[in-house]
């Protein structure tokens, strides 16, 4: 009898054991899924990302394209190609499919030349400010870390962030000295692309 309760107790410490580490797992994911740039399926290409537009067997429909700020680029005899927010593999199927009605047996590889988004910024009293590359997830803190943490005159309590576009801009409060010593660390958000954050 205590060998079966004590089996039991094992079994039941073990189930726990195995629930927590999947449980911050899921946490995790809830949090990289706010990521919005990186999905199933992999790397979503970004304004002002380089392409190059491989077509085999016709060097004159191969090309490098930058993808513009409205998210196509343009690419001879078939034109306008949305590629903002497509996986490259996407994009490809779609100019093979396009480019198949006026020449055969020509197939199309597409590769990420340059990846030169999301981008974050940083404006204000810090050392180095400006434009950053976000190419995996990264927090407010993080971000602050890469343009170089505050110069002497900052008022780090009262930092913003500002969210959106146009009218449906948000605007959230950030208070490293908060931070700093482990307090209100759901201030310290995932960025998404083209968040700003201001350092008065």
């Amino acid at each position: 009898m205590k060998r079966h309760l004590l089996m039991l107790l094992c079994l039941v410490c073990l189930g726990a054991a195995v629930a927590g580490p999947a449980a911050r797992a899921d946490d995790a994911g809830d949090l990289r899924r706010m990521f919005e740039t990186v999905a199933p399926g992999g790397y979503h290409v970004g304004a002002e990302d380089v392409l190059e537009v491989f077509v085999w067997g016709d060097e004159s429909l191969t090309r490098q394209v930058m993808v513009r700020p409205d998210g196509y680029v343009s690419l001879p005899l078939i034109g306008e190609v949305l590629c903002l927010g497509r996986t490259v593999e996407d994009i490809r199927e779609e100019v093979d499919r396009r480019y198949s009605k006026f020449i055969t047996d020509t197939p199309v590889s597409i590769m990420i030349v340059e990846i030169n988004s999301p981008k974050v910024y940083v404006i204000g009293k810090v050392n180095r400010p400006g434009v950053y590359l976000m190419p995996h997830p990264m927090t407010v803190t993080q971000a602050l870390a890469l343009a170089g943490g505050f110069n002497p005159f900052a008022d780090d309590a009262n930092i913003l962030l500002v969210r959106g576009i146009g009218p449906e801009q948000k605007v959230y409060e950030y208070d490293y000295t908060d931070i700093s010593l482990g307090s209100d660390m759901h201030q310290n958000v995932l960025l998404r692309p083209n968040d700003t954050i201001v350092v008065p």
